[in-house]
């Protein structure tokens, strides 16, 4: 009877993580009828509904909500108890799991996995890319990265990444045509390629500071996009002004393909940090990762 309820207690546990059967039967590799089986049988023995299902989603009731919150933090410390021993091979091993953003992982985390990965060939790790900022504990990420004052208070930080900027540029052409701005305020006479949040829906105000002073602009344009490579190729075509890191443009700016603006307006903030839960216990392959990742790095 505990072997059969452990297996069903896994089952629930995906269903009610992916809120889908067909995504969870796919992650556990079982049929759909062998996982709806698994559930019905858990939930007669338990004499409780745990999902509400329909046509188009399945959620967590009430009872299945907090067999979910009670039991899902456990299973995840088993979890990582076995991926601790099976580190006690010779050479450090096991699976880590990441969210970051879009720019994190160009300008951060795949330069020092690089070498991380082919120094440790039997650590496993998961990116997955995603500008949201994402309930690492819910989507069982081992970590995630974001920028300083987007991480948790109740979370672990770790900074990888030295202070940055964000800053307006355009191509010389575009500048040819348009006078350039020499206050934020100016930024709403331009065309501008816009972001939209991916967490609220909305479009990105345009932050500056200058001798204490913060403003916010909010910038109109033909082009909105979530990702900040197109943002930059839209600017190198001339389609407008665009507000990026610094660092995701120094090339361009230095051969001169883009134009840099409002430099006094642009100060340096807090770049990127590791986080994750205070209450995680560290795996060997995890500690290591950290290590490769903290910021200064050794030279």
């Amino acid at each position: 009877m505990l072997k059969e309820n452990f297996n069903d207690l896994i089952s629930f546990l995906m269903v009610a993580r992916e809120r889908s059967f067909t995504r969870a039967a796919a992650k556990l590799g079982v049929s759909q009828s062998a996982l709806s089986h698994a559930i019905r049988g858990l939930e007669e023995r338990l004499e409780l509904r745990l999902l509400t299902r329909t046509t188009r989603s399945v959620a967590p009731t009430e009872a299945g909500e907090r067999l979910l919150n009670s039991i899902g933090p456990r299973f995840a410390e088993i979890e990582n108890e076995l991926d601790a021993l099976s580190e006690m091979r010779e050479r450090p091993a096991g699976n880590i799991r990441i969210t970051a953003g879009e720019h994190a992982v160009d300008s951060v985390l795949w330069p020092v996995l690089k070498s991380f990965l082919a120094d440790y060939p039997d650590i496993n790790v998961e990116i997955t890319v995603d500008n949201t900022l994402t309930d690492i504990v819910a989507g069982r990420f081992d970590a995630g990265i974001r920028l300083g004052e987007q991480v948790a208070k109740d979370m672990i930080a770790v900074r990888i990444a030295p202070d940055m900027r964000i800053v307006p540029v355009a191509s010389p052409a575009y500048f040819e045509q348009n006078d350039t701005p020499d206050t934020p305020q100016e930024l709403q006479n331009h065309r501008c390629i816009n972001m939209r949040l991916p967490t609220m829906g909305g479009l990105y105000a345009w932050e500056f500071e200058k001798d204490g002073r913060e403003i916010k602009v909010r910038v109109e344009g033909q082009l909105t996009f979530n990702s900040l490579r197109q943002r930059i190729d839209a600017a190198l075509l001339g389609f407008g002004i665009a507000f990026v890191p610094e660092d995701a443009v120094t090339l361009e700016l230095t051969d001169g393909r883009l134009v840099q603006v409002l430099d006094e307006w642009c100060p340096h903030f807090p770049g990127y940090y590791l986080y994750y839960p205070n209450r995680r216990q560290h795996t060997t392959a995890f500690a290591l990762f950290i290590e490769a990742l903290r910021y200064p790095r050794p030279t």
